[in-house]
């Protein structure tokens, strides 16, 4: 693993090894974990993970993860096709780069960020993501952009069955835990999401849990209320129809009537080569939301 922090404290050219290790271990024990894996969404992942971080008064931190070539694992053809990416994105290193002026940037608005550091690792994304989110108990990161984004995401999901905090696509208005809405349906994954989320339900000024097309005699409204109950939490159940639209439509129209500031959701009811095929409601709300989403697999 090669990580490095991004305010590089050189002596002589070279790393020191002090802080090389306080970037990582920051990184590893954080309650909240920027990954950083595309500029363009650099700024807007900072600025949710330190408001989720805030809301339980956790321990923030960042990290960069990039696939590298010279440090991957890996068939020659993927290797051809990383390689290809320099030509449009910039070799691992300029894009780590970039990542680090402008997470430099963000840190220098506030002295509070001063202690912030961003960790590095580049190589095989999957050990990169696994070795940056060991404990971590939320991971900020996009679900789209560059390659790495995508491998990132495919790994803290299916592989690393992290909570995940996805950002909108455009901007974030702040205030996330204001109004969480929690899409609520008895299975698994809907159930280990919400406990997952624990923290930040607690910390929510208003929790929403909407039953889409409730099976008769009220299932998921009965279940909805057995799980805050034994999670502690109080919050308004709702039941309502979705007629003639999709689901994930209905969901996300509830979400801004009611002025949600974060959507909680299962994510992928099936495994990772069956929701190429079936996925539809998750696909739906990363496609469509313009609140954060934030789901566990």
């Amino acid at each position: 693993m090669n990580t490095a922090p991004s305010n590089d404290d050189t002596k002589n050219g070279h790393a020191q090894p002090d802080l090389l290790a306080h970037a990582h271990s920051a990184a590893v024990q954080a309650d909240v974990l920027a990954l950083l894996a595309d500029p363009a969404t650099v700024r807007i992942c900072l600025d949710i993970a330190e408001d989720a971080s805030r809301a339980i008064g956790g321990r923030m931190a960042a990290a960069h993860v990039g696939a590298d070539p010279k440090a991957m694992i890996a068939a020659p053809e993927e290797l051809e096709l990383q390689m290809l990416r320099e030509l449009h994105e910039g070799s691992p290193r300029e894009r780590l780069e970039h990542v680090e002026r402008l997470f430099e940037e963000w840190r220098t608005l506030r002295p509070d960020r001063r202690e912030i550091l961003l960790d590095d690792c580049r190589g095989d994304i999957d050990r990169c993501v696994s070795g940056e989110c060991r404990e971590t108990a939320l991971v900020v990161t996009a679900c789209d952009g560059n390659m790495d984004t995508r491998d990132a995401f495919h790994d803290l999901l299916f592989n690393e069955r992290k909570l995940v905090l996805v950002p909108p696509p455009n901007e974030y208005a702040g205030d996330l835990v204001r109004h969480m809405l929690i899409g609520w349906k008895p299975h698994p994954y809907a159930h280990g999401a919400v406990v997952a989320a624990r923290r930040w339900l607690a910390a929510a000024g208003q929790i929403t849990v909407l039953c889409v097309n409730d099976k008769a005699g009220g299932r998921y409204q009965q279940t909805a209320r057995e799980l805050l109950a034994e999670l502690g939490l109080k919050g308004n159940i709702v039941a309502i129809r979705s007629e003639d639209r999709p689901v994930a439509e209905t969901i996300l129209d509830f979400a801004g009537s009611v002025g949600a500031t974060c959507l909680l959701t299962g994510a992928f009811k099936h495994s990772y080569f069956l929701e190429l095929f079936l996925g539809r409601v998750t696909r739906h709300l990363l496609a469509h939301t313009t609140l954060p989403l934030m789901m566990k697999h």
